[in-house]
């Protein structure tokens, strides 16, 4: 099932949701984070309305999430009047295995508007080469996405930064909401941190902030956004990242921290 078709087949009633997700969607033992959290989304768009864009989802990896059907419950927290806070939880059988806090609001009157600078000096998408899926080596989940890489090394070659400027979309002719693509997009980079290891080594994430900037995300399925991530601390096994996604046209759409614990 293509990423559109997961989030279509949803099924929801008395605030508990319902998706069927195949093997192909696993990192590991577990599903994609990012499809963890915009399954997360999607009940909560549902209580929320289609009026107020989300602003920020933080996401708490706790236990795997296996294949198959995933149960989800949300709840709405508060609703102000501009700001509604939800609440989404998903679930291994009884066992809690991410929670997730989504914060949808209108926008406001101010007169502060501050633009992300772009990265510089990139090459264009069509001069790099697309990333091979490889059964059985890489992650089962990337087979629904393409990444071409603009800058930094590849995961285990040793590279002397924990940097990379990666672009990627979803294989899907059917693009999902703007704001779905986004959250799957922004979680889908391996960690610039594996990227000056040696030899290949397991990552995790254990905690997720994902701020959207507002604006239109729609795009055409073809189209290419650019992840920019960088390994801004690392110590005990624990890597601080942060990253900003890009669109097409060169605008930044959202800002992304995570807490990896890395196995090497």
């Amino acid at each position: 099932m293509r990423f559109s078709q997961v989030l279509e087949a949803m099924t929801g009633e008395g605030g508990t949701w319902r998706a069927p997700v195949s093997e192909t969607w696993t990192q590991g033992r577990t599903l994609f984070g990012g499809l963890q959290a915009a399954l997360a989304w999607r009940a909560m768009r549902d209580l929320v309305g289609a009026d107020a864009p989300l602003r920020t989802l933080q996401t708490t990896f706790i236990a795997p999430v296996p294949a198959g059907e995933v149960r989800v419950t949300a709840r709405v927290l508060r609703r102000g009047k501009s700001a509604t806070h939800v609440e989404a939880q998903l679930f291994d059988g009884e066992q809690l295995a991410c929670a997730v806090l989504g914060v949808f609001g209108l926008p406001r009157e101010s007169v502060i508007r501050i633009e992300p600078t772009h990265p510089q000096d990139l090459p264009a998408t069509d001069s790099l080469r697309e990333m091979p899926y490889l059964d059985g080596r890489t992650p089962a989940f990337t087979q629904h996405l393409a990444f071409r890489w603009a800058h930094g090394k590849l995961p285990f070659q040793g590279g002397a930064e924990a940097r990379t400027q990666i672009y990627v979309r979803l294989r899907d002719e059917t693009v999902a909401s703007g704001e779905a693509q986004l959250i799957a997009l922004a979680d889908s980079i391996p960690s610039p941190g594996l990227s000056v290891l040696s030899r290949p080594a397991m990552a995790s994430s254990m905690t997720w902030t994902l701020e959207l900037l507002g604006g239109d995300y729609d795009a055409r399925p073809d189209a290419w956004w650019l992840m920019d991530a960088e390994v801004t601390a690392a110590r005990d096994g624990y890597l601080s990242q942060t990253a900003t996604l890009w669109s097409a046209d060169g605008r930044a759409v959202a800002l992304s921290r995570q807490s990896v614990v890395a196995f090497g």
